[in-house]
């Protein structure tokens, strides 16, 4: 589609807009447009931020029989799609597991029930897409996941059960952060208007969703972690010391593998994140001495050799959310300069 540049007084050059996508934008004479100018020297013409966005409904029809897993994850599917209010039906009543687990992902969420009975659920959003800092609620949401991983890891030198729980209670609040940031990536990703407003492009919301996934795995490894020395406390049973140590050093690396590749990712430091990815090597290091020890010991116990390879696993994770959050780091560095 093309337009030429025509004459409009002495001074003023101007191009016609397309029928269609006034009609489609619903806009009219007088209505005010915004501009952007894109790095490549495009111009980009967005229907006015003032626009009221048009609020989607679904309705959800579970069965009698139907699984809460299935439920909560169609509700989720339902939330990560841009609606912001959903009906949920049953045929017959809702059954107390059905209704416990709704309830749960609608706190989850950050939703409300506006209306409930036996037999439906009414449940809207609380929060206003368009008024959000995308970059504050992934600081946010990483200084949990952080602080999780520090926790987790003190928990396990110090044998402390009581931190190791609260690093578990942390959890649902990550979560948190993470719904409503993939939302509001998928939203943004399909919704020009409010692109425009967070200040990003399709490929942003792609680096940023994995950003978001990355950060929210970070915090189910250190969680796991916590509920191991949970599982072997309730046992009466110990790590050894010196596998502990060994542990703890190595899940170290992999926290601070993993703060780096956050200011990294936000800094747009390629040499940062470059050598972030070689550090990796040291951890998998370790992560070998710690498996050979584990397995060399002359009195096995198979709760506590399942347990050392659990806690293995999941710091190995954190080192490997790290990696990925890097090389993200990277091709969004690399974006910027070409």
């Amino acid at each position: 589609m093309e337009r030429k540049i025509i004459s409009l007084g002495r001074s003023s050059l101007v191009i016609s807009l397309p029928k269609h996508w006034l009609t489609l934008n619903e806009l009219k004479k007088g209505d005010a447009v915004s501009l952007a100018v894109q790095r490549d020297r495009s111009l980009v013409i967005f229907p006015s931020v003032k626009k009221k966005k048009e609020h989607k409904e679904i309705t959800l029809h579970v069965e009698i029989d139907e699984k809460e897993t299935l439920t909560v994850h169609r509700i989720i599917g339902c939330y990560l799609n841009g609606y912001s209010s959903i009906k949920i039906m049953s045929k017959k009543i809702f059954s107390v597991p059905q209704r416990k687990a709704i309830r749960n992902i609608v706190r989850m969420l950050y939703m409300r029930i506006m209306v409930s009975d036996s037999k439906s659920m009414h449940i809207q959003t609380l929060i206003d897409e368009r008024n959000a800092s995308h970059e504050l609620a992934i600081q946010r949401m990483h200084l949990i996941s952080h602080s999780m991983c520090q926790d987790a890891l003190n928990s396990l030198r110090d044998q402390d059960t009581m931190l190791a729980k609260a690093v578990v209670s942390l959890d649902d609040d990550v979560d948190h952060f993470s719904f409503f940031l993939l939302r509001l990536f998928r939203d943004a990703a399909q919704d020009s208007i409010l692109a425009n407003q967070l200040d990003i492009d399709p490929l942003d919301c792609m680096d940023y969703q994995t950003l978001v996934y990355r950060v929210e795995r970070a915090a189910d490894y250190s969680a796991n972690i916590a509920k191991q020395l949970i599982l072997l406390d309730g046992s009466r049973q110990e790590i050894p010391r010196q596998l502990l140590t060994l542990l703890f050093n190595a899940g170290t690396e992999a926290v601070n593998l993993y703060s780096e590749a956050l200011t990294a990712f936000f800094s747009k430091n390629i040499a940062t994140s470059v050598d972030i990815i070689e550090q990796e090597k040291k951890i998998e290091k370790l992560d070998r001495k710690i498996a050979s020890m584990t397995f060399m010991t002359k009195q096995k116990n198979a709760l506590i050799v399942c347990t050392i390879c659990s806690i293995r696993g999941s710091i190995k994770g954190i080192a490997e959310c790290a990696v990925d959050i890097a090389e993200i780091a990277i091709n969004r560095a690399l974006k910027v300069t070409i």
